[in-house]
């Protein structure tokens, strides 16, 4: 249905206006993220020595000899520098950095001689300004799936609330070349288009669920706890079939169960293939596979309140839009709980990781794939509580 307000519309020139701030820089995570991109498209391999070379100096420092060359441990076996990072932001900056490619390649034929190596300012602008267009189509969608069950004039005060006040403004205009704007989108996006097609998804609307499953993941590995959703969606309704023995309507959502399945992985490939190149094996993740990770979930109480980068300790408009899920109406109840349960699921993973905090982080830049569900949460909460003062 069409907004009856401009809520939209002051959405995008709030954003347009906030470009200001977008910063070009590429330093410490965003090598890793930043080199996929720009080493096949300038040196049209997926060899970053280069961009070992040319990172900020703590990253580089780090990672190098006194005489510039990478350290020999920087290598994997197959002889490639281990980029542990995911491809996914690379394929999202790609028609950015393209057109930004062209254009110095154009202007150099007038005589700017502007380096076409992917380390130059246009190039830079371009992956800055491509981050924060995602970051706000990621706002967009979180946006257009809260006003769905909250009136727009809350889910549009939901989405400004979590765009100013939580971690999202960092990455998505400071630390540009970081992944956390791009997971903000490709999660808005999957989430968006999960909920508007649930209940009778044609086949090509399975495939393209899972295409943007795919890239969600291919943007951030945790991401891949999101599909549970389909997954709970589906063993529900199967079990339903089994109940009343309708057997032959789950045919047609099996069919589309196996068209989602085989999108996933087709959208996912790019992750395999640079992985089988660069680790030797299409399920080798470099160090995170190393890492002691405990299932136990030993931090999940630091990773909401500790100092260092909690959650709720450091952005506390998140701990509202946990509370504002439980106060779902009817109608939004069975969205907001599965919402929850993926948020659950994301939680509890990044409570059994050994790094919960971040590191190098405003707050816990892990929690920001999850902006969809939090201006979700905050919308139900901005409602619920306008209805208790209205009814005083």
């Amino acid at each position: 249905e069409p907004d009856t307000t401009p809520f939209r519309r002051i959405l995008l020139l709030l954003f347009l206006g906030s470009l200001a701030l977008v910063n070009p820089i590429v330093h410490g995570d965003g090598v890793g993220y930043y080199a996929y991109a720009r080493a096949p498209l300038i040196q049209h391999n997926l060899r970053f020595d280069e961009d070992w070379r040319h990172a900020n100096q703590y990253f580089s420092q780090t990672r190098t000899l006194s005489n510039g060359q990478l350290r020999p441990d920087e290598f994997t076996e197959t002889g490639y520098v281990g980029n542990l990072f995911s491809i996914g932001p690379a394929l999202l900056w790609a028609p950015f950095l393209l057109a930004a490619h062209a254009t110095v390649l154009l202007a150099d034929t007038f005589g700017a001689h502007i380096a076409a190596d992917g380390f130059s300012f246009p190039y830079l602008l371009a992956m800055a300004l491509g981050t924060a267009v995602y970051g706000f189509l990621g706002l967009l969608f979180s946006y257009l799936l809260a006003r769905k069950y909250v009136q727009e004039r809350w889910a549009f005060l939901a989405t400004l609330g979590i765009w100013g006040a939580s971690s999202l403004p960092v990455y998505m205009y400071f630390n540009p070349a970081w992944s956390h704007a791009h997971s903000t989108f490709a999660v808005a996006l999957f989430l968006w288009y999960w909920e508007r097609t649930r209940g009778q998804r044609s086949f090509l609307q399975w495939l393209l669920l899972g295409l943007s499953a795919g890239l969600m993941v291919d943007v951030y590995f945790i991401n891949g706890v999101f599909l549970v959703l389909p997954l709970i969606e589906s063993l529900t309704a199967y079990w339903n079939f089994g109940k009343t023995r309708n057997f032959r309507a789950a045919g047609p959502l099996l069919a589309g169960n196996i068209c989602f399945l085989l999108a996933v992985i087709l959208a996912f490939l790019p992750t395999l293939i640079t992985r089988y190149i660069i680790f030797g094996g299409i399920l080798r993740f470099g160090s995170y596979t190393a890492l002691p990770w405990d299932w136990t979930a030993p931090n999940w109480g630091s990773v909401l309140f500790s100092s260092e980068h909690g959650l709720f300790s450091w952005t506390p408009i998140l701990g509202l839009a946990i509370v504002g899920l439980f106060l779902a109406p009817r109608a939004a109840r069975s969205v907001a709980l599965l919402l929850a349960l993926a948020a659950a699921g994301f939680y509890y993973v990044i409570s059994s990781y050994p790094y919960w905090h971040g590191m190098a982080s405003f707050g816990n830049r892990f929690f920001i794939s999850l902006t969809p569900v939090f201006i979700f949460g905050l919308a139900l909460l901005f409602q619920s509580f306008a209805g208790i003062i209205r009814s005083e």
